[in-house]
């Protein structure tokens, strides 16, 4: 560059128009790197003692203290209402079953008494009238006469209250069902003990089966039920399951099957178990029906092969509905099947009920059990006061 030639002026005198030592200063002052100098330490005075930790390595600030989440407040308990039990029924006691089973023939004699001897005097007239309403419940010729005559004797032309007739009409009839109340007897020698259940069509000869097996289980007796009525499909199927309630063994086979050898085979297995029991089912057949007939008589002669003292019991079912018609039932199945004793079933069902006074007396069998409903309960052994009370409509005795 020429001496000549004006100098360039920098950038710090070009943007704020400085000029000579300024713009030179503050360009210096503005190159890279140039740092403030610091002034070198001089040398530091030895301390006295030693120097504390805290000192060295300065105070530490004190760490935060965690503290515990608070535990939530349990909740409040839910209060329910209070669970109230259902009083238990109460059960029925025998007796009030068959009150009330036998109540449709208790109200026909008590409503017929009440009404013929209110404010009336005693003539024959009277006691004709008697009889007939004692025939209409079905106590049969015979018992109708002898119960009048015991309200007639000493009483001609005096007034007798309805309350006096029935309990005339009540001890009558006990003394007439008493000698036939028996019950059913077991001989443990006998095993099986063979009980044949006989009887016609729609009697429950089926379901009484089934509410003795459960009796004679209850009892703790081995039980065995044969199920003999192989024309009904449904008879078997009712039989398995009154087995299956009481735990008894069933031996049943195909509809159609032979009946007599059905029951000849529940005896051989019977004897070889040692069974207490066994109740042979059989087809229900009306008493004029010869064939029918015939083929319960073999069954009988069938077992017998096998035990000739068989069966030890022949109960014949009845069902208290039919009336009068009850009495050729027995003639017939007595004849063919050697009955034994009987069982009246549905007394509930009808106001008929007085026919079982009028088999008493014209039969003498032996009555072991009544039915009054469908429960096992409502087959109980036949009690002659009981019966004899309930149908005059007079209270227990205590």
């Amino acid at each position: 560059m020429s001496e000549t030639e004006p100098k360039k002026r920098g950038f710090f005198s070009r943007l704020f128009g400085l000029e000579g030592e300024q713009a030179k200063q503050a360009e210096q002052e503005a190159a890279p790197g140039a740092v403030e100098a610091v002034p070198e330490a001089g040398p530091q005075p030895e301390p006295d003692g030693p120097i504390a930790p805290e000192v060295l390595l300065g105070e530490a600030a004190p760490l935060p203290i965690a503290m515990p989440e608070p535990a939530p407040l349990p909740a409040p308990p839910v209060m329910e209402p209070p669970v109230v039990a259902a009083p238990p029924v109460p059960k029925r006691s025998w007796w009030r079953r068959l009150t009330e089973g036998l109540s449709r023939t208790s109200s026909a004699l008590t409503t017929g008494i009440t009404d013929l001897f209110t404010k009336r005097k005693l003539d024959s007239g009277t006691l004709e009238d008697l009889e007939d309403i004692l025939i209409q419940a079905d106590l049969g010729l015979a018992t109708a006469a002898r119960i009048a005559k015991a309200v007639g004797d000493g009483r001609y032309d005096k007034q007798i209250e309805p309350d006096e007739v029935r309990a005339i009409l009540a001890r009558e009839v006990e003394e007439i069902l008493t000698p036939v109340a028996l019950p059913l007897s077991i001989d443990a020698t006998k095993k099986p003990f063979v009980i044949l259940m006989v009887g016609v069509n729609g009697s429950g000869k089926t379901t009484t089966i089934g509410k003795l097996a459960a009796k004679f289980r209850a009892e703790g007796k081995s039980v065995m039920l044969a199920a003999g009525d192989t024309f009904r499909a449904a008879a078997i199927e009712q039989l398995k399951v009154w087995g299956e309630r009481t735990g008894a063994e069933v031996v049943s086979g195909q509809q159609g099957a032979d009946a007599s050898g059905l029951a000849f085979e529940a005896l051989q297995k019977a004897k070889a178990a040692g069974t207490d029991v066994l109740l042979v089912d059989t087809a229900g057949r009306l008493q004029n029906k010869t064939g029918l007939m015939d083929e319960l008589a073999k069954v009988v002669r069938v077992i017998r092969k096998l035990d000739p003292d068989s069966p030890h019991a022949a109960l014949l079912v009845l069902d208290a509905t039919v009336g009068q018609n009850a009495i050729s039932q027995v003639e017939a199945f007595q004849q063919i099947a050697g009955v034994t004793g009987l069982v009246m079933t549905k007394l509930d069902g009808t106001a008929r009920g007085g026919i079982l006074v009028a088999l008493a007396a014209k039969f003498g069998l032996p009555v072991h059990f009544i039915g009054v409903g469908e429960s096992v309960e409502d087959l109980e052994p036949f009690s002659a006061r009981d019966f004899a009370r309930a149908v005059a409509g007079l209270g227990e005795v205590a």
